[in-house]
């Protein structure tokens, strides 16, 4: 599958002992998405982890081609919201998929911003939302900005509405 890790940077990421359980639950929701190599715990590598010798210690996967490193590093560090994914949505269907399967079993957020039952964050954000925000007319960026503030899963029909307001 994927023996050689071919970007330049590669998203690694800490769970305690889910890594597995993570790297599936990723590859079910994207597209363009899988599962790779794992890498399990030797006696010598688990004892100082408490970690059995042959359980999981690293899964390669991808996700939308983009490779990442899942590391069962145990519970010491935990995600915050410091560091998130963006996922770029074309239409109100894409954000509302997103939303839903990421969100399951974690906590949603204002702004687009949610935490996934793993504890990671992520930002399901429709691409017309930098558009209109970019606008060079000031007026309109400012209540789409504005409108943007008051939702927590985005609404593309309420940024337009905010955006097309006289």
């Amino acid at each position: 599958m994927m023996n050689k890790i071919t970007q330049k940077i590669t998203p690694f990421l800490w769970f305690d002992d889910k890594a597995e359980e993570a790297a599936k639950f990723y590859c079910s929701i994207f597209k363009n998405s899988k599962v790779g190599e794992m890498t399990r715990y030797d006696e010598e590598a688990a004892k100082p982890t408490g970690r059995p010798a042959g359980s999981i210690m690293v899964v390669e996967f991808q996700l939308e081609g983009q490779e990442f490193v899942a590391l069962n590093g145990g519970p010491l560090f935990k995600f915050n919201e410091a560091i998130s994914f963006v996922v770029n949505c074309e239409t109100q269907e894409e954000v509302d998929y997103f939303w839903e399967k990421l969100s399951a079993g974690g906590e949603e957020s204002r702004c687009g911003w949610l935490t996934d039952k793993f504890g990671l964050s992520w930002q399901v954000v429709p691409i017309v939302l930098t558009e209109l925000l970019q606008d060079k007319d000031a007026a309109k960026s400012q209540r789409v900005m504005k409108a943007m503030l008051q939702m927590d899963k985005i609404d593309v029909a309420a940024l337009k509405q905010a955006y097309d307001q006289k």
